[in-house]
């Protein structure tokens, strides 16, 4: 009995020292995002690495996306006669839901995993330990460029998912349904107001953060050898994916029940 309440109590300090751990180093970013200078190419090889690299793996899975989302709802809109609402039920799910979800999952697996696994190699490597010893502060140097480029290009990669998505749908709704295309467009663009798209993106920007915190502070905090990094380049996907879904779960209920979001 005494070592399962030490186990449970040692999980809690655990879980406690993590939240501390991380909410410090979110801090700590965004008060040295306003300390001049800033290193432009270090941002714009980071929007590069993260935005850029990352169309091919969201163009696919948004197009794939939207195709199931339209051939599944067909199955049921076919009996009731109302295939042209395919349209505004795809548009709806990917802005509002599985364009920013989807897209902050593929980054964090693709992006998130790459950036812990950098900053825990050089974690091991002491190459941190000898910025520090330059006089160069690595949260300026390593963080804050990683920072600013996911919370500009996860926004753009959630609209232009958004955008394959309902591109997928109209395939099948057009394609394989008979929808005419006038038809199709304009049952998607009539139920879609701002607040769709403004709860979709400010979901992208709370993602980017998560991402983005998580794994520079598992990178960073990464034990010394091969192992190490392995282990925290893993805990900080399964972080992330976590959180990410929390945070999906707790986003849409404040718009729902506060702003009362269509």
């Amino acid at each position: 009995m005494k070592r399962q309440i030490t186990l449970i109590g040692n999980r809690f300090l655990n879980f406690v020292n993590y939240i501390g751990g991380t909410t410090m180093l979110f801090i700590r970013t965004v008060g040295w995002v306003a300390v001049p200078p800033i290193k432009k190419d270090h941002i714009l090889a980071q929007m590069k690495k993260i935005g850029v690299d990352s169309l091919p793996i969201v163009f696919l899975t948004s197009l794939f996306t939207g195709i199931v989302l339209a051939l599944q709802s067909a199955y049921q809109m076919q009996k009731l006669q109302a295939e042209m609402y395919i349209a505004s039920l795809v548009a709806l799910s990917m802005t509002r839901e599985l364009g920013p979800v989807l897209t902050a999952l593929v980054v964090a697996g693709r992006v998130g995993a790459s950036i812990t696994a950098e900053l825990g190699t050089m974690r091991v490597t002491e190459q941190i330990d000898a910025l520090e010893t330059l006089a160069t502060n690595p949260i300026k140097y390593l963080v804050v460029p990683r920072f600013l480029a996911l919370l500009l290009m996860l926004p753009v990669l959630t609209i232009y998912a958004d955008i394959i998505g309902i591109m997928g749908g109209y395939i099948v709704g057009v394609g394989r349904l008979g929808v005419s295309s006038a038809m199709y467009m304009r049952m998607t663009w009539e139920p879609l107001v701002y607040k769709d798209l403004f709860s979709g993106l400010i979901k992208a920007v709370c993602f980017a953060v998560i991402i983005c915190i998580v794994a520079c502070y598992e990178g960073m905090n990464a034990e010394a050898g091969a192992e190490g990094v392995g282990k925290s380049t893993t805990l900080a996907v399964v972080t992330s994916f976590i959180l990410i879904i929390t945070a999906d779960c707790l986003i849409t209920a404040i718009f729902y029940f506060a702003f009362q979001v269509r």
